[in-house]
C-alpha cells in the first residue's frame, strides 16, 4: 500500500500487518502473533500499543490464564481490514497484469518457496 493510503487510514507502515493478522485470528495472544509474523516480542508490543491508542484493537485478559492477554479487533479495525484486503487484491492484480496463467502459477510457487525459506530461517534463529 502506498504512503497516501496509510495516511488515509491513520496507520504507520508495518502496523497493517499486525492489524490484518489480529482480524484474521481474533483472540490471538501476543506470543502467537509474534511467531505468526516472525517478529520479536518487543516489536509486537510496540505495534499493539499503537493500535490500541489509535482505537483499532482491544486487549483483554484470558479467561483461564490471567497472565495472558488476548487481542480483538474493534469495528474500526474490521472496516480498515476490508479496505486493506481490497487494496492488496488490487495491487496483486496490477502486479500480475499481462501474466499468463502459467506465469502466475510460477510466481505463486516461487513465493511459497521463499516463505518456506523464511520460516525455516526463523525456526533456526528461535531454536524451534
Amino acid at each position: 500500500m502506498s504512503d497516501l493510503k496509510f495516511k488515509e487510514i491513520n496507520l504507520q507502515k508495518g502496523q497493517f500487518t499486525f492489524l490484518t493478522r489480529i482480524c484474521e485470528n481474533q483472540g490471538i495472544n501476543q506470543i502467537d502473533l509474534s511467531n505468526l509474523l516472525k517478529v520479536d516480542k518487543t516489536t509486537t508490543t510496540k505495534a499493539i500499543q499503537k493500535l490500541i491508542e489509535a482505537g483499532y484493537i482491544d486487549k483483554k485478559r484470558d479467561d483461564i490464564d490471567k497472565r495472558m492477554w488476548r487481542l480483538y479487533p474493534k469495528e474500526k479495525a474490521l472496516k480498515t481490514y476490508t479496505f486493506i484486503i481490497e487494496e492488496e487484491n488490487r495491487h496483486i492484480q496490477v502486479c500480475l497484469n499481462n501474466f499468463s496463467e502459467e506465469e502466475k502459477g510460477l510466481v505463486s510457487k516461487l513465493i511459497k518457496k521463499m516463505r518456506e525459506n523464511i520460516e525455516n530461517d526463523w525456526k533456526e534463529i528461535k531454536n524451534f
